[in-house]
């Protein structure tokens, strides 16, 4: 059974309502991870989103800020966990039904992230909001460690992480080191919650780290695909009980949607979607 699981950081779920419809309608995704979708749970516009077929949906909201959201076509089971540092409103985690038939195969943890954006200043003595983020960062380490202790080994990890961890997920290696998205600490921390309990970066698995690869442009570009300087902010991370069924599908199966980056009203972020095929697992 292949589903398809998208993300994408929104920047306001109100405000471009249908332009995540008409990306619903082109590409219909199984899966929608949505992040700062700024606006409270009541407030989330749900009708739309049912009309297309995604019944079900599990919104973590807050007053004008942050925010994330899922939506499925598949049934999703909400799993109750809030360990953000300052208590904003920065992850949804469910358990999404693919198949019921399969059993276990036919299942998978789904953690969506926003992870905070860290400030200017790559220095937590002097930004607290730079602290925040390396904070938050950790404590989703021991948050996987529980997850996993806990015995499902089918884990996923969606959302905009606000670090391009590779010298070829920003335009500008030498010029962005210092920063913030791009700093050796914040991108070694965000390593060490891969390699703690082996996460694979799907984007990576089929193309080599010299592949030029970018989910954000700044609305600051005038002309934003001419000058193309572009990071890599939005990840889709798998355990690797789950590799097989990204191997399966190989490279075709992974998709950033560059071309949304210049639809009318656009989000500064564009989807990042990968199929998994867990009838490979």
């Amino acid at each position: 059974m292949k589903i398809s699981v998208a993300t994408w950081n929104i920047n306001s779920v109100r405000l471009r309502e249908k332009t995540v419809l008409r990306f619903l309608e082109e590409q219909s995704p199984d899966v929608l991870c949505l992040q700062e979708i700024k606006c409270q749970n009541d407030q989330f516009p749900t009708k739309g989103f049912r009309a297309l077929g995604y019944d079900y949906i599990e919104v973590a909201g807050m007053k004008a800020y942050h925010g994330a959201a899922t939506i499925s076509k598949l049934p999703l089971e909400r799993i109750d966990t809030s360990f953000c540092p300052l208590d904003h409103a920065r992850h949804v985690s469910t358990r999404v039904i693919a198949d019921a038939s399969m059993g276990d195969k036919g299942d998978f943890e789904l953690h969506n992230f926003y992870i905070p954006a860290g400030g200017d200043v790559a220095d937590r003595t002097i930004n607290d909001k730079f602290g925040h983020k390396l904070d938050f960062i950790e404590t989703m380490r021991a948050y996987f460690a529980e997850r996993f202790a806990l015995g499902d080994q089918h884990q996923v990890i969606v959302g905009d992480f606000n670090i391009a961890p590779h010298e070829h997920d920003v335009w500008g290696h030498k010029q962005l080191l210092k920063v913030v998205s791009h700093t050796p600490l914040e991108v070694g921390i965000l390593e060490d919650l891969r390699i703690s309990h082996d996460f694979i970066d799907t984007a990576r698995l089929f193309r080599g780290d010299e592949e030029k690869l970018y989910s954000w442009w700044s609305y600051r570009a005038k002309d934003v695909m001419a000058s193309n300087k572009g990071r890599r902010l939005d990840h889709i991370w798998v355990s690797p009980a789950l590799k097989p069924a990204v191997e399966a599908p190989s490279r075709d199966g992974f998709t950033i949607h560059t071309d949304m980056r210049v639809w009318e009203k656009p989000s500064d972020h564009v989807p990042v979607v990968q199929v998994l095929d867990l009838a490979a697992l």
